[in-house]
């Protein structure tokens, strides 16, 4: 999973502050601006020894993590709510006329300490959670809910913003300016500042309900994760596992409290990486059934909340006025309507289906080829197809793993590509403290010399954090506020044990570079406002930049750079590298296809009526899929409802398909630089200024054609998926 912008529960608080997704406004709730307490943060008890009441000392604001502990967070968190209120409660009660500088940009100024406080805590609840971050999270639901209302709502407010809207083309403002104020008055009227009194009130409540069941839905599937781990009592059982991935599921096991047994975690996927290597069919069957039917019952089913959040955040849409959440999700992204994205599915179901068929009935001959007599399984397609993948290609790929060392990827790999392209260099910063041993930070300095962020990379999977990988801030670049951005990178990726080398597939090597692709997009950033910075872009266009770092990770000179014997230092015989980049578009059928089932899906659960009632997820979910005709039995959605983190808990509600629209562009734009040089610094930096600098302050579709000189055709996309 490629999570991704503001870690998930960053996307809740919806702040009109630069920490906000501008894309996110709508999803807060409770009492009234009037109603807010007035305590500020120098009076708050405590605040002399709580560190995150004052700007951090450290580079660029990085985190103090050495002073902040988790009972800092809560009081830091209220205080930061109170204070935000009364400088919003200032600029709504004042009597001058609006002008950008004394609402606008004062807005944008607010909310400093709950900033500061919200961007360690949330990113921390992902990545480094324990039960009483998760008790807070409970608690402060709700109450950030009403805060994003309180300012949302508040009628006078959104008068001065309504008024320097409408006169906006008028008014002496820079064009960053103007996007701003659009950006704004979009903001508001989707979180319902146009509403009667009396709708205000009904959505409050839907916004709270909504925020306290995302919570819920996010701290059952961190529980599910542990929860549906498989157990393995006898070491025969893991035969076709790496000697290094048995004593990694040994340690798990030992660390968990089954000293003598093995653990096998599983990723936030349907698809289990593992399937690939067991041999042992029993197992691979009980790994996908712990996978495929996680949160379908017992204390932590999340099926309820599935059914009670596609309800009300369809009743929310049509208090807005739009059909349903589908529609008012994707009114201010590129896509526009829903129909375009499903007329874009629709148009290449057959052609992947096909593929995936095509590729089913390779499978099933290699099952029979080799002496088995069964029909095939989806815990069945990942290890055929591996035997398949090197029957085509003489490929396998626990071959390659010794020339894929993690380090070597990230320093000879990743960095070295973002040199080529951007000029950028990174150093190791040990001196800054981290928030787990196994975080590491970099201080990132462009081709002059010259300082540009501070970069943590948080790679490995361990207890406490959600599976998946992501991007995230803890400080968002600003001009207006002197802020330089400090990011981090979260993945999931299993650590060797001590002394080891840790190995990555290709598939995790493509996802490092996305991950610091959407780094990339916020520490590049070089605009004013804090709401128009890095990733604050819409859905459907954030993916574009990072999906494009994807491809350059099988650039050959790339490759040679960084796919290195971990041992020897031998590159990567020719051979083997010739055998990787022609498999690269090898079972894309079946990725396609589970894919664009998962968007399908999401879809389909935000295209609902306000009055429909409550859903049976099995049967919903078997009626959608056979809708559009992706319900091969063998390649499940990638994600089913109920540990669809995207979907319900996380921040892409009907916008699950962005991926896709994304890669649209990512591939156009890949091609295009091909025909430009290729790797160079010259295309690189044209990228660079004109679609990672400007963030949200340029329209996405404005921001491409400045790069590309038009706009995209699908023609990129169909060969970097092999579908052609």
């Amino acid at each position: 999973m490629r999570k991704t912008l503001i870690a998930v529960m960053l996307g809740q608080l919806l702040l009109v502050t630069g920490c906000s997704q501008s894309d996110e406004s709508q999803q807060t709730t409770t009492n009234t601006a009037a109603e807010a307490p007035a305590t500020s943060p120098d009076t708050a008890p405590n605040a002399q020894q709580n560190p995150l009441f004052t700007a951090s000392q450290l580079q660029y604001e990085a985190p103090d993590f050495s002073a902040i502990k988790t009972e800092h967070f809560q009081p830091a968190l209220e205080a930061g709510i109170a204070a935000q209120m009364e400088e919003v409660l200032a600029i709504a009660e004042q009597t001058d006329a609006p002008t950008f500088d004394n609402t606008i940009d004062a807005l944008e100024r607010s909310g400093a300490l709950l900033s500061r406080a919200s961007a360690v805590f949330y990113n921390l609840s992902g990545s480094n959670s324990n039960e009483e971050i998760r008790r807070i999270q409970r608690d402060m639901a709700p109450k950030m809910a009403a805060h994003t209302d309180n300012i949302h709502l508040n009628a006078k407010l959104f008068s001065r913003i309504d008024s320097l809207y409408q006169q906006r083309e008028q008014l002496e403002l820079t064009k960053e300016q103007v996007r701003l104020i659009e950006v704004y008055h979009q903001r508001f009227v989707l979180a319902g500042a146009q509403l009667t009194d009396e709708q205000k009130v009904q959505i409050r409540a839907l916004n709270e309900e909504e925020s306290t069941l995302t919570n819920e839905f996010q701290q059952r599937l961190l529980k599910l994760t542990k929860e549906n781990a498989v157990l393995v009592a006898d070491v025969a059982q893991l035969d076709g596992l790496s000697e290094a991935a048995i004593r990694n599921a040994a340690k798990d096991a030992k660390d968990a409290g089954h000293d003598g047994q093995y653990l096998l975690n599983l990723t936030n996927t349907t698809r289990q990486p593992i399937l690939a290597e067991l041999n042992n069919r029993e197992l691979r069957e009980q790994i996908w059934l712990a996978s495929s039917t996680r949160g379908l019952s017992g204390d932590n089913e999340t099926t309820s909340l599935v059914a009670r959040l596609a309800q009300l955040r369809a009743q929310k849409a049509t208090l807005l006025g739009y059909d349903n959440w589908a529609t008012y999700r994707l009114a201010p992204q590129m896509a526009k309507t829903p129909t375009a994205v499903f007329d874009m599915f629709g148009s290449m179901v057959p052609a992947v289906v096909k593929n995936t068929e095509k590729e089913a009935a390779a499978i099933q001959a290699m099952i029979t080829e080799t002496g088995a007599d069964f029909e095939l399984q989806p815990w069945d397609w990942a290890y055929y197809a591996e035997k398949v993948r090197k029957a085509q290609f003489d490929l396998d790929e626990n071959s390659l793993k010794p020339y894929f060392e993690f380090n070597r990827v990230l320093e000879d790999g990743v960095f070295f590509t973002l040199n080529q392209l951007y000029g950028v260099t990174f150093k190791p910063r040990p001196d800054l403290p981290v928030y787990h041993p196994d975080v590491k930070a970099w201080e990132m300095f462009d081709a002059d010399g010259s300082s540009m962020a501070i970069f943590y990379g948080d790679y490995f999977a361990r207890e406490g954090k959600r599976g998946g990988a992501w991007m995230s801030s803890f400080v968002r670049q600003s001009e207006l506020l002197n802020q330089k951005p400090v990011v981090v990178n979260v993945m999931n990726i299993q650590k060797a044990p001590d002394g080891e080398p840790t190995f990555v597939s290709y598939d995790q090597v493509t996802t490092m570079y996305h991950e610091l692709g959407h780094g990339t997009h916020g520490m590049f950033s070089k605009v004013k406002y804090p709401s128009l910075s890095g990733t604050a872009v819409s859905r459907d266009f954030v993916e574009f930049p990072s999906t494009f770092e994807e491809d350059w990770a099988g650039h050959p000179t790339v490759l040679a750079n960084y796919a290195k014997h971990y041992q020897t230092g031998e590159p990567l015989p020719a051979d083997m590298l010739d055998k990787l980049l022609r498999s690269r578009s090898f079972n894309m059928g079946f990725d396609t296809l589970e894919y664009m089932s998962a968007a399908l899906l999401d879809l389909e659960w935000h295209s609902l009526k306000a009055d429909t009632p409550l859903q049976n997820v099995a049967e919903f979910e078997a009626a959608a899929l056979a809708k559009h005709g992706v319900n091969l039995a063998a390649v499940p959605p990638r994600y089913r409802s109920s540990y669809f983190a995207h979907a319900f808990p996380g921040g892409y509600s009907a916008s699950y398909y962005a991926y896709m629209w994304s890669e649209i562009l990512a591939a156009d734009a890949f091609a295009y630089v091909q025909t430009q040089g290729g790797l160079n610094r010259d295309i690189g930096m044209k990228f660079r200024k004109t679609i990672r600098e400007v963030g949200n302050s340029v329209p996405p579709m404005e921001a491409y054609e400045n790069f590309r000189g038009q706009q995209p055709t699908t023609d990129g996309l169909l060969k970097r998926r092999g579908l052609l």
